[in-house]
């Protein structure tokens, strides 16, 4: 449901009502220079692309250079959430 030009309690109450039945709801507005936009979707899963962490090497185990973790540029792993 998509939902604009309401007042705060339609917009509640309609919400509501998706929320309880597992529809998305999104609403937003625009005034002028400024706007809101709010979206509820429920419960659902995604996916986030994150940079692998490059492995210490075995000769670097105590120096600053262990501490600080390395990121391969070119690898990335999926994170289901």
């Amino acid at each position: 449901v998509c939902l604009t030009c309401c007042s705060r309690e339609s917009m509640l109450r309609i919400n509501q009502i998706c929320h309880k039945n597992g529809i998305k709801f999104f609403t937003g507005d625009v005034f002028g220079y400024h706007g809101y936009m709010f979206a509820d979707l429920g419960d659902h899963e995604f996916v986030e692309e994150k940079p692998k962490v490059a492995k210490a090497s075995a000769g670097l185990e105590d120096g600053p250079e262990a501490k600080r973790a390395r990121l391969e540029p070119a690898e990335t792993t999926m994170v289901k959430k």
